[in-house]
């Protein structure tokens, strides 16, 4: 008589120090901007260890994408506060950013005491074009993944319209799309569900750590919701508070802390999405910077791990390097870095642990997945105008005033147009679309092609 044969043992959970060397392990590889650290997560998270499956990822995803602030980010913590509660979801986030904040502060400092020297010029002048190649590809991945109906591919069109065109705010443009994502879900239900990152078809959520133990995961409690929130939104905005008590509000620190504390709550859509909100308020209505840097902060955020976000240090650096006051400049520039930093993330962990254990009851409701493919489609659009801001920026020197229908802008000088430049897109889009370059080397070759360009010529 044969033995019958014993069931596999069930797989342990994973501890808190299990966790943080996992999300350690993701913080130091995230490289490659938001699409390439999500793909990085599904492929540690999902294939590899088996935490979760493919609809609840998707699902945590498509709610980070309707938060303003840094998605890849948020979706670690989700994920995190989904393994270990309020505990995990701090590790995850903070071991997600603390490598980027190290190396932009570090390259920051390196740009502030060298960046004048003509070779270090010509490597941010190649970086440039493999950003904007990277900028390239980010666009069409999404768009290729999220707009998968005539529907959709108008609501991106119209959200590139609203925003080029129109400078239509991006709060407004993704209640629009929201809105317009409800209202399909009743009209043409069938649109809007095969948007987005939810897609039809999903693997199932079965033989992952989360399904085997369902009495592990966290349950809304609104009081204890309601108390981690209070407690993150008194760190973050204290010391904006304090600043503009002691300092004063015309002070560079009072002015760094107040906007970027907005950032956090009225741009969405990642960092592709808010960059060229950002590059217009520092560049134009601060004078932090030149629009030059602000696409060399790019290439420095694109060559380290951790959020692309992270570009928002290197504003807040060279702001108060340039109206240091009485501080030593550097030490002025490091602290406005950091505080930079500190209110740009702290409301991440705020909007997960306040409306994450909600969001989790709402798995699987039809109306709010097609408000969530409505906005990551109208997330394409916003994009679409970032490519073409950056684009711009990269090929041409100068601009000059445009009116037209009662609009105002400016258009670039063509005469303006730099061919050293040109040639250098034309080779980073040539290797990340014909050749298939990584983002790593991409940024390599680019930097050495710039520095070619500088001794040859």
């Amino acid at each position: 008589m044969t033995r019958a044969a014993e069931p596999a043992p069930m797989r342990p959970y994973p501890t808190l120090a299990d966790a943080a060397r996992v999300w350690a392990r993701i913080g130091l590889l995230s490289f490659g901007g938001p699409a390439g650290q999500i793909a990085l997560m599904h492929r540690i998270l999902i294939a590899e260890n088996r935490w979760l499956g493919e609809k609840r990822f998707l699902h945590a995803l498509n709610y980070c994408m309707v938060l303003p602030g840094p998605e890849a980010m948020q979706l670690a913590v989700y994920i995190g506060w989904l393994m270990h509660r309020t505990l995990g979801g701090i590790i995850a986030g903070l071991f997600f950013v603390l490598p980027g904040v190290v190396a932009i502060m570090a390259l920051s400092w390196i740009y502030a005491l060298f960046g004048a020297l003509d070779w270090v010029e010509a490597v941010f002048f190649g970086l440039k074009a493999a950003v904007l190649a990277i900028v390239l590809q980010a666009l069409l991945r999404m768009g290729n993944k999220i707009l998968t109906h005539r529907t959709l591919v108008a609501v991106a069109a119209l959200s590139f319209l609203a925003i080029f065109v129109l400078g239509v705010p991006f709060p407004l443009i993704i209640l629009g799309a929201a809105l317009i994502g409800l209202a399909g879900a009743r009209v043409a239900p069938a649109a809007f569900r095969t948007g987005g990152h939810g897609s039809a078809g999903a693997s199932d959520d079965a033989d992952t750590i989360l399904a085997l133990y369902p009495e592990r995961q966290p349950t809304a409690r609104r009081g204890y919701a309601l108390r981690i929130s209070a407690l993150f939104l008194a760190l973050w905005l204290a010391p904006v508070a304090a600043l503009f008590l002691l300092l004063g509000p015309a002070n560079v620190f009072s002015q760094i802390a107040a906007f970027f504390s907005v950032l956090a709550v009225v741009t969405f859509g990642g960092a592709y999405a808010v960059l060229a909100y950002v590059a217009q308020e520092a560049v134009q209505n601060y004078a932090w910077l030149a629009p030059g840097e602000m696409l060399d902060g790019l290439a420095m955020a694109e060559t380290t791990p951790g959020p692309l976000i992270m570009v928002t240090q290197f504003v807040g650096f060279m702001g108060a390097l340039r109206e240091a006051g009485d501080l030593p400049p550097l030490m002025a520039a490091t602290l406005g870095g950091l505080l930079t930093t500190w209110v740009t993330f702290t409301p991440c962990f705020l909007w997960i642990f306040l409306g994450a254990p909600y969001v989790e009851r709402l798995r699987g409701n039809p109306q709010l997945g097609a408000a969530l493919s409505a906005i990551t489609a109208a997330v394409v659009g916003v994009i679409l105008n970032l490519a073409l801001w950056f684009a711009l920026h990269v090929l041409f020197a100068e601009f000059r005033p445009l009116r037209l229908l009662g609009l105002e802008g400016e258009v670039p000088a063509l005469a303006s147009l730099d061919w050293r430049a040109a040639g250098l897109v034309l080779l980073a889009v040539l290797l990340a679309f014909g050749a298939k370059t990584g983002p790593v080397a991409l940024l390599a070759i680019s930097a050495a092609a710039g520095l070619g360009l500088y001794f040859l010529t």
